[in-house]
């Protein structure tokens, strides 16, 4: 098996991120039953896991890039991916190689061929297989600590196979996947807070809704979990920000920090508070993680895709923004950070995605609106997309390829202008090829 057909495998498998149809199950059962199978290769190193609505990416990828300046070994689960699926499955910080993907999952293919048909017909889906992807390459390089993030949800996502972990984290919650999750604020808070295990610190990231704080603080108590409020236990400043990332002083338990971070918007800084609280908590149980591991990690941290500047004249920024609360966290940020009164909008969204509320939240600063289809198989028409700007008071007008689309602004745009891709990772991800292909071949 080499890599083309690997990844050919994992997508014979039910996918939700590609077919936007939601397996229902009442519990993990089929991905515990194959990771038994596989010898239990989730267990043996010490477990973070981190759920939330927006946020638990940027906790993950931070915190993880503390535990390596702290002289750990990590291994990092995360999803989606921008360009190659190995950026899921990284070790020590970087991704695992192609041929090991794809070694591994011959592995995985035996144990599900191994399987006998389960009774209630259920079946494994692909992201069942990526999680365990992970677990067996964390297994064989002896790691001592391994930061999963959710894919979705939280009570009956792969990730959660784990009777005890050392620390649970639940960032920012909102309104998403509701046809999933719940129709409110409190039923998502509860199946995100459900990662939550007896024994394990439960880290509650700053929250919008108070609704939700306390959903995740009830499913710590019932689980006798000790708890950390992130708003409550620090407190952070902004001192200078410029292309490059932000300077912010922190105070918490080791008393304050200074610190940088190459991410930029208020919003990171909330995360960065909240992968530091996770840290000290893995600290409070016996892992060393000295100051200087605080400051190098997070001044270090890679998480591209994410208010990330790829271009300074003009200045392009892509952003994966795809809910009212991400793009008016966007928009906050355009124009605190970059004194942005109007930007280019390049807009790309997936079918089951608030356009209605990211639209609302993005024209008061849309020079102009291009709608985009990106290559994803779930992407919502471009004329709906600015249908939905037009509506909202913005001019747009519907393209198909995002690379066209970025030629075209680009030169049109004047050297002082901003120009912005959003509304999904992938727009983010074809925005950031383009630009790389036209840098090579300049």
């Amino acid at each position: 098996m080499n890599y083309r057909q690997s990844i050919d495998y994992l997508l014979s498998f039910a996918d939700f991120e590609r077919s936007g149809r939601f397996q229902h199950r009442p519990d993990v059962q089929p991905v515990l039953a194959l990771l038994h199978r596989l010898g239990d290769p989730h267990l043996g190193r010490r477990t973070v896991h981190i759920a939330g609505s927006k946020g638990k990416g940027s906790v993950a990828a931070m915190l993880e890039s503390i535990l390596r300046a702290a002289k750990l070994r990590t291994g990092l689960f995360t999803s989606p991916h921008l360009h190659s699926y190995t950026e899921r499955i990284r070790i020590d910080g970087e991704p695992i190689g192609e041929d090991e993907w794809a070694r591994l999952t011959a592995v995985l293919r035996e144990a599900v061929q191994a399987d006998d048909p389960p009774p209630d017909g259920r079946r494994l889906v692909t992201f069942d297989l990526l999680t365990a992807l992970a677990f067996l390459a964390f297994r064989e390089r002896d790691l001592d600590c391994q930061v999963l993030e959710v894919g979705l949800g939280g009570r009956v996502d792969s990730t959660n196979v784990f009777e005890a972990k050392d620390v649970c984290a639940v960032t920012a919650i909102g309104r998403e996947h509701t046809e999933l999750l719940g129709d409110t604020v409190a039923e998502i808070a509860a199946e995100k807070a459900a990662i939550v295990r007896t024994g394990a610190t439960a880290v509650i990231a700053p929250q919008r809704h108070a609704i939700a704080r306390e959903v995740i603080r009830q499913a710590a108590a019932d689980t006798s979990c000790p708890i950390v409020d992130v708003a409550g236990s620090y407190s952070w400043r902004r001192i200078a920000h410029d292309l490059d990332g932000q300077a912010f002083r922190l105070n918490g338990p080791r008393g304050a920090l200074s610190l940088r971070l190459p991410l930029l918007g208020r919003h990171q800084l909330e995360n960065a508070a909240t992968a530091v609280a996770c840290a000290d908590a893995l600290t409070q149980r016996g892992l060393p993680i000295p100051d200087g591991a605080i400051q190098h990690g997070l001044a270090h941290v890679s998480w591209p895709g994410r208010m990330e500047v790829l271009r300074r004249k003009p200045l392009v920024v892509a952003d994966s923004a795809h809910s009212r609360d991400s793009a008016r966290r966007l928009r906050e940020t355009l124009t605190d950070y970059f004194s942005c009164q109007s930007a280019f909008l390049i807009v790309g969204m997936s079918a089951d995605k608030d356009v209605t509320g990211l639209a609302q939240e993005l024209s008061p600063i849309a020079r102009r609106v291009t709608a985009v289809r990106t290559g994803h198989p779930r992407a919502m028409p471009p004329q709906q997309v600015a249908a939905a700007f037009r509506e909202a008071g913005a001019e747009a007008e519907a393209e198909n390829e995002v690379s066209k689309t970025l030629e075209k602004v680009l030169a049109t745009a004047a050297g002082e202008e901003v120009i912005c891709l959003t509304g999904s990772l992938f727009v983010a991800a074809e925005g950031r090829a383009y630009l790389r292909e036209i840098a090579a071949t300049a």
